[in-house]
Protein backbone atom coordinates (compact mmCIF):
# COMPACT_ATOMS: atom_id res chain seq x y z
CA UNK A 1 0.00 0.00 0.00
CA UNK A 2 1.11 3.52 -0.64
CA UNK A 3 -0.18 6.14 1.59
CA UNK A 4 -0.14 9.72 1.16
CA UNK A 5 -1.75 13.14 2.55
CA UNK A 6 -3.32 15.39 -0.16
CA UNK A 7 -4.76 19.14 0.07
CA UNK A 8 -8.43 18.85 0.04
CA UNK A 9 -11.09 21.60 0.36
CA UNK A 10 -12.07 20.60 3.40
CA UNK A 11 -8.18 19.88 4.51
CA UNK A 12 -5.41 17.31 4.61
CA UNK A 13 -6.78 13.65 4.04
CA UNK A 14 -5.58 10.38 3.88
CA UNK A 15 -5.23 9.14 1.10
CA UNK A 16 -3.93 5.35 -0.62
CA UNK A 17 -2.51 5.17 -4.25
CA UNK A 18 -4.82 3.23 -6.58
CA UNK A 19 -3.68 3.69 -10.29
CA UNK A 20 -3.73 6.79 -11.16
CA UNK A 21 -5.45 8.33 -8.71
CA UNK A 22 -5.65 9.05 -4.87
CA UNK A 23 -8.55 8.02 -3.32
CA UNK A 24 -9.13 10.50 -0.63
CA UNK A 25 -10.16 7.58 2.10
CA UNK A 26 -12.55 9.77 4.89
CA UNK A 27 -14.64 10.87 2.01
CA UNK A 28 -15.12 7.53 0.37
CA UNK A 29 -15.69 5.80 3.96
CA UNK A 30 -16.49 8.29 7.08
CA UNK A 31 -15.54 6.30 9.51
CA UNK A 32 -11.97 6.21 8.49
CA UNK A 33 -9.50 8.48 10.17
CA UNK A 34 -9.06 11.57 7.80
CA UNK A 35 -4.99 11.64 8.68
CA UNK A 36 -2.31 9.09 7.73
CA UNK A 37 -1.32 9.05 11.68
CA UNK A 38 -4.62 9.00 12.46
CA UNK A 39 -5.00 5.44 10.47
CA UNK A 40 -2.20 3.65 11.58
CA UNK A 41 -3.05 4.63 15.43
CA UNK A 42 -6.29 2.81 14.38
CA UNK A 43 -4.15 -0.70 13.59
CA UNK A 44 -4.40 -3.08 11.57
CA UNK A 45 -8.09 -3.24 11.02
CA UNK A 46 -8.11 0.34 9.63
CA UNK A 47 -5.56 -0.20 7.01
CA UNK A 48 -7.63 -3.38 5.67
CA UNK A 49 -10.21 -0.52 5.69
CA UNK A 50 -8.66 1.86 3.93
CA UNK A 51 -7.41 -0.88 1.08
CA UNK A 52 -10.68 -2.20 0.83
CA UNK A 53 -12.22 1.55 0.32
CA UNK A 54 -9.45 2.25 -2.54
CA UNK A 55 -11.02 -0.33 -4.69
CA UNK A 56 -14.88 0.70 -4.36
CA UNK A 57 -16.19 1.86 -7.79
CA UNK A 58 -17.42 4.88 -6.12
CA UNK A 59 -14.26 6.18 -4.31
CA UNK A 60 -13.22 9.76 -4.01
CA UNK A 61 -10.91 9.94 -6.34
CA UNK A 62 -8.00 13.13 -6.95
CA UNK A 63 -5.69 12.24 -10.23
CA UNK A 64 -2.17 11.80 -9.04
CA UNK A 65 -1.17 14.61 -11.33
CA UNK A 66 -3.32 17.26 -9.92
CA UNK A 67 -2.95 16.17 -6.62
CA UNK A 68 -1.18 18.43 -4.39
CA UNK A 69 0.72 16.04 -1.95
CA UNK A 70 2.31 17.29 1.77
CA UNK A 71 4.50 15.32 3.66
CA UNK A 72 2.80 11.94 4.16
CA UNK A 73 2.75 12.31 7.84
CA UNK A 74 2.71 16.25 8.37
CA UNK A 75 1.76 16.17 12.00
CA UNK A 76 4.56 13.40 13.78
CA UNK A 77 4.20 13.38 17.45
CA UNK A 78 8.52 13.32 17.31
CA UNK A 79 11.42 13.43 14.34
CA UNK A 80 14.31 11.29 15.74
CA UNK A 81 17.76 11.42 13.29
CA UNK A 82 20.78 9.13 13.31
CA UNK A 83 23.89 10.48 12.37
CA UNK A 84 26.51 8.71 10.71
CA UNK A 85 24.79 5.84 9.48
CA UNK A 86 26.51 4.90 6.82
CA UNK A 87 30.08 3.34 6.44
CA UNK A 88 30.77 5.51 3.66
CA UNK A 89 29.64 8.73 4.95
CA UNK A 90 31.45 7.98 7.70
CA UNK A 91 34.36 7.55 5.67
CA UNK A 92 34.32 10.15 4.07
CA UNK A 93 33.44 12.50 7.09
CA UNK A 94 36.33 11.15 8.92
CA UNK A 95 34.65 9.97 11.50
CA UNK A 96 34.77 6.91 13.54
CA UNK A 97 32.29 4.32 13.12
CA UNK A 98 29.76 4.96 15.72
CA UNK A 99 29.26 1.82 18.43
CA UNK A 100 25.69 3.05 18.84
CA UNK A 101 23.24 5.08 17.06
CA UNK A 102 24.28 9.31 16.92
CA UNK A 103 20.89 11.10 17.66
CA UNK A 104 19.49 14.43 16.89
CA UNK A 105 16.01 15.73 16.39
CA UNK A 106 13.75 17.73 13.71
CA UNK A 107 10.49 20.22 14.84
CA UNK A 108 7.72 19.53 13.08
CA UNK A 109 7.86 23.27 11.53
CA UNK A 110 10.81 21.60 9.42
CA UNK A 111 8.91 19.74 7.70
CA UNK A 112 7.42 20.39 3.68
CA UNK A 113 6.27 18.12 1.22
CA UNK A 114 7.02 17.49 -2.48
CA UNK A 115 7.48 19.99 -4.48
CA UNK A 116 7.56 22.99 -1.50
CA UNK A 117 10.63 25.01 -1.47
CA UNK A 118 13.46 24.60 0.81
CA UNK A 119 14.06 27.96 2.18
CA UNK A 120 17.83 29.21 2.92
CA UNK A 121 18.10 31.12 5.87
CA UNK A 122 19.54 34.33 5.55
CA UNK A 123 21.46 33.57 8.86
CA UNK A 124 23.58 30.66 7.21
CA UNK A 125 25.65 30.53 3.75
CA UNK A 126 26.70 26.47 4.25
CA UNK A 127 23.40 24.96 3.83
CA UNK A 128 24.05 21.17 2.89
CA UNK A 129 21.87 18.22 1.19
CA UNK A 130 21.69 14.79 2.77
CA UNK A 131 19.44 11.67 1.54
CA UNK A 132 18.02 9.49 3.55
CA UNK A 133 15.61 6.87 4.18
CA UNK A 134 12.85 7.40 6.60
CA UNK A 135 11.00 4.90 9.11
CA UNK A 136 7.36 5.62 9.96
CA UNK A 137 6.43 3.96 13.40
CA UNK A 138 3.16 2.08 13.07
CA UNK A 139 2.29 0.50 16.17
CA UNK A 140 3.54 2.15 19.07
CA UNK A 141 5.38 0.56 22.27
CA UNK A 142 8.42 0.92 24.74
CA UNK A 143 11.19 -1.55 25.42
CA UNK A 144 10.91 -3.39 22.05
CA UNK A 145 13.64 -6.04 21.42
CA UNK A 146 15.36 -6.28 17.92
CA UNK A 147 12.54 -9.39 17.08
CA UNK A 148 9.97 -7.34 17.82
CA UNK A 149 10.95 -3.87 16.57
CA UNK A 150 10.34 -4.70 12.92
CA UNK A 151 6.63 -5.45 13.28
CA UNK A 152 6.04 -2.00 14.73
CA UNK A 153 6.87 -0.21 11.47
CA UNK A 154 4.54 0.81 9.03
CA UNK A 155 6.43 1.61 6.27
CA UNK A 156 9.03 3.57 4.63
CA UNK A 157 8.97 7.30 2.84
CA UNK A 158 12.02 9.39 1.62
CA UNK A 159 13.56 12.67 3.98
CA UNK A 160 15.95 15.28 2.93
CA UNK A 161 17.96 16.46 6.39
CA UNK A 162 18.72 19.38 5.08
CA UNK A 163 21.47 20.66 7.44
CA UNK A 164 23.00 24.35 8.09
CA UNK A 165 26.32 23.06 8.38
CA UNK A 166 27.90 26.43 9.90
CA UNK A 167 25.39 26.19 12.99
CA UNK A 168 25.73 22.58 13.06
CA UNK A 169 29.65 22.49 13.19
CA UNK A 170 30.93 26.29 14.18
CA UNK A 171 28.67 26.90 16.77
CA UNK A 172 30.52 26.24 20.01
CA UNK A 173 28.89 22.96 21.64
CA UNK A 174 28.42 22.11 17.97
CA UNK A 175 24.43 22.40 17.76
CA UNK A 176 23.58 19.82 15.90
CA UNK A 177 20.09 19.96 16.46
CA UNK A 178 19.74 23.61 15.12
CA UNK A 179 21.88 23.31 12.36
CA UNK A 180 19.21 20.53 11.57
CA UNK A 181 15.64 22.16 11.81
CA UNK A 182 15.45 25.62 10.43
CA UNK A 183 11.84 25.72 9.43
CA UNK A 184 12.30 23.97 5.96
CA UNK A 185 14.73 21.84 6.53
CA UNK A 186 12.84 18.45 6.47
CA UNK A 187 10.79 17.63 3.40
CA UNK A 188 9.37 14.18 3.06
CA UNK A 189 7.34 12.27 0.63
CA UNK A 190 6.00 11.34 -1.87
CA UNK A 191 4.47 8.74 -0.26
CA UNK A 192 4.38 6.05 3.10
CA UNK A 193 5.34 2.79 1.26
CA UNK A 194 4.23 -0.17 3.70
CA UNK A 195 7.08 -3.04 3.96
CA UNK A 196 5.22 -5.78 1.63
CA UNK A 197 5.74 -3.36 -0.97
CA UNK A 198 9.39 -2.35 0.12
CA UNK A 199 10.82 -5.76 0.79
CA UNK A 200 13.98 -5.61 2.49
CA UNK A 201 14.61 -1.93 3.09
CA UNK A 202 18.42 -2.69 3.40
CA UNK A 203 18.70 -3.24 -0.30
CA UNK A 204 17.64 -0.48 -1.85
CA UNK A 205 19.54 2.17 -3.98
CA UNK A 206 19.54 5.60 -3.06
CA UNK A 207 20.52 8.57 -4.68
CA UNK A 208 20.41 12.70 -4.81
CA UNK A 209 20.63 14.82 -8.10
CA UNK A 210 21.51 18.55 -7.55
CA UNK A 211 20.36 20.16 -10.63
CA UNK A 212 20.21 16.93 -12.47
CA UNK A 213 23.95 15.78 -11.23
CA UNK A 214 24.02 12.84 -9.34
CA UNK A 215 25.86 13.93 -6.05
CA UNK A 216 25.21 10.80 -3.71
CA UNK A 217 24.64 7.30 -4.85
CA UNK A 218 24.61 4.54 -3.08
CA UNK A 219 23.04 1.77 -1.11
CA UNK A 220 20.86 1.37 2.42
CA UNK A 221 22.97 -2.03 2.72
CA UNK A 222 25.80 0.79 3.60
CA UNK A 223 23.87 1.06 6.50
CA UNK A 224 25.40 0.46 10.09
CA UNK A 225 22.46 0.32 12.74
CA UNK A 226 19.34 -1.47 10.51
CA UNK A 227 15.75 -0.26 10.76
CA UNK A 228 14.98 -2.67 13.60
CA UNK A 229 18.09 -2.23 15.42
CA UNK A 230 17.26 1.72 15.48
CA UNK A 231 13.76 1.40 16.22
CA UNK A 232 14.36 -0.89 19.16
CA UNK A 233 17.53 1.15 20.77
CA UNK A 234 15.23 4.08 20.04
CA UNK A 235 12.00 2.33 21.91
CA UNK A 236 14.55 1.75 25.19
CA UNK A 237 14.72 5.53 25.76
CA UNK A 238 11.17 6.93 25.08
CA UNK A 239 7.82 5.62 23.62
CA UNK A 240 7.42 4.92 20.25
CA UNK A 241 3.77 6.46 18.72
CA UNK A 242 2.10 5.77 15.41
CA UNK A 243 3.49 8.39 12.72
CA UNK A 244 6.80 8.95 14.42
CA UNK A 245 9.43 9.77 11.87
CA UNK A 246 13.07 8.44 11.64
CA UNK A 247 15.44 9.53 9.53
CA UNK A 248 18.32 6.96 9.32
CA UNK A 249 21.20 8.36 7.71
CA UNK A 250 22.90 10.12 4.57
CA UNK A 251 25.57 8.11 2.50
CA UNK A 252 28.71 9.83 1.11
CA UNK A 253 28.81 12.57 -1.44
CA UNK A 254 27.38 15.50 0.86
CA UNK A 255 28.32 19.39 0.17
CA UNK A 256 30.57 19.43 2.72
CA UNK A 257 32.72 16.62 2.49
CA UNK A 258 33.84 17.81 -1.30
CA UNK A 259 36.52 20.14 -2.45
CA UNK A 260 35.43 22.42 -3.07
CA UNK A 261 32.45 22.71 -1.29
CA UNK A 262 28.78 22.54 -2.34
CA UNK A 263 26.11 24.22 -0.78
CA UNK A 264 22.37 24.32 -1.78
CA UNK A 265 22.37 28.19 -3.23
CA UNK A 266 18.80 29.85 -4.94
CA UNK A 267 17.36 28.95 -7.81
CA UNK A 268 18.81 24.77 -7.06
CA UNK A 269 16.65 21.83 -7.41
CA UNK A 270 17.16 18.95 -5.61
CA UNK A 271 15.74 15.31 -6.49
CA UNK A 272 16.28 12.49 -3.88
CA UNK A 273 15.29 9.03 -5.52
CA UNK A 274 15.32 5.98 -3.35
CA UNK A 275 14.16 2.31 -5.02
CA UNK A 276 10.94 1.37 -4.68
CA UNK A 277 9.47 4.59 -2.61
CA UNK A 278 9.69 7.06 -5.87
CA UNK A 279 11.19 10.32 -5.93
CA UNK A 280 11.24 13.89 -3.64
CA UNK A 281 11.74 16.92 -5.52
CA UNK A 282 12.18 20.31 -3.98
CA UNK A 283 13.25 23.21 -5.30
CA UNK A 284 15.51 25.68 -3.40
CA UNK A 285 15.03 29.64 -2.50
CA UNK A 286 16.46 32.24 -0.89
CA UNK A 287 14.63 33.41 2.54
Amino acid sequence: MRLATIQTPSGPRAAVRHGDAYVDLHATDAALPASVRGLLAAGAEALKAAAAAAGRPAAVRVAVRGAKLLPPIPDPAKIICVGLNYRDHAAESGAPIPKEPVLFSKYATALVGPDEPIVLPPVSQEVDYEAELVIVVGRGGRHLSKEAAAGHIAGYTIGHDVSARDWQLKKDGRQWMVGKTFDTFAPLGPELVTPDEVGDPHALAIRLRLNGETMQDSTTRQMIFPAPEVVAYLSQVFTLEPGDLIFTGTPPGVGFARKPPVFLKAGDVVEIEIEKLGILRNPVVQG
